[in-house]
């Protein structure tokens, strides 16, 4: 294995490249039960990248069913462009009727969006990685400010149990978004539409509009609320690092 990630960093045409590669190999050489959590530009990224070490490479999505239809078109499109095993997790069906029964389609609006995330992001999440030992995600340290001290691998303090730990690596964590567009361009790498009319960051399709030149790319995801809130909970630690699963 170590002649294989020798030839593959020989590939390498940054050093941020390289170190995401190395990050990747470790992660992949000390857990058999890990996945990709993949939605986004990074996460596409992190996908070429782990097709150049494994076969196989295991993905998973969340279906919120609140998504563009371009970005299910771009789901299609990274399955057919590398030999991956792409899961699409879906939200409990009973929870979101009685979510929209009791409060329509909107509420987030109104309620701020951590109930409907819970529901259609979070939940689904929890029940994915309690079958996982670890999880790779692309969060970079200047996506956010809640996102800025993010190392490269961390204990998931958010979804861990105190009987299964679970660890999250971030091979990103230290890429700029000039990297990662730089890193698409450069191996003609799929990407969402959406990015061609203004959409630097995409989530649910009401969560999520165009910014300008000079927005930061997080201003258009949830843009009525306070930037230092704006995680859906998937990375529930960078706001408030405590465990919150007891189970």
């Amino acid at each position: 294995m170590a002649e294989t990630l020798s030839h593959r960093m020989a590939d390498a045409a940054t050093p941020g490249e390289e170190h995401a590669l190395a990050v990747l190999e470790d992660a992949f050489a000390r857990f058999d039960r890990i996945a990709i959590s993949f939605s986004g530009a990074e996460d596409v990224v992190l996908i070429d990248l782990a097709a150049r070490l494994v076969e196989d490479v295991p993905v998973f999505c969340l279906d919120t069913g609140r998504l563009h239809a371009e970005t299910y078109r771009f789901l299609e499109a990274v399955r057919g462009h590398y030999p991956v095993e792409l899961e699409v997790l879906s939200p409990d069906a009973g929870d979101l009727a009685r979510l929209v029964r009791e409060k329509g389609l909107f509420s987030f609006f109104r309620d701020g969006h951590g109930e409907c995330c819970a529901i259609r992001k979070i939940e689904p999440l929890r029940r994915r990685l309690a079958g996982l030992d670890a999880w790779i995600t692309g969060q970079r340290a200047d996506q956010s400010v809640t996102r800025a001290d993010r190392p490269v691998e961390q204990d998931d303090l958010a979804f861990s149990t105190s009987t299964h730990a679970i660890v999250k690596f971030n091979p990103l964590s230290a890429w700029t978004g000039a990297d990662v567009w730089d890193y698409i361009r450069r191996r003609d790498v799929p990407y969402n539409p959406l990015h061609d009319r203004g959409f630097r960051s995409i989530g649910c399709e009401p969560c999520s509009r165009p910014v300008g030149p000079h927005q930061h790319e997080r201003e258009g995801r949830w843009w009525w609320e306070n930037p230092a809130d704006k995680e859906c909970g998937l990375h529930a630690q960078n706001v408030a690092p405590i465990r919150i699963v007891n189970g």
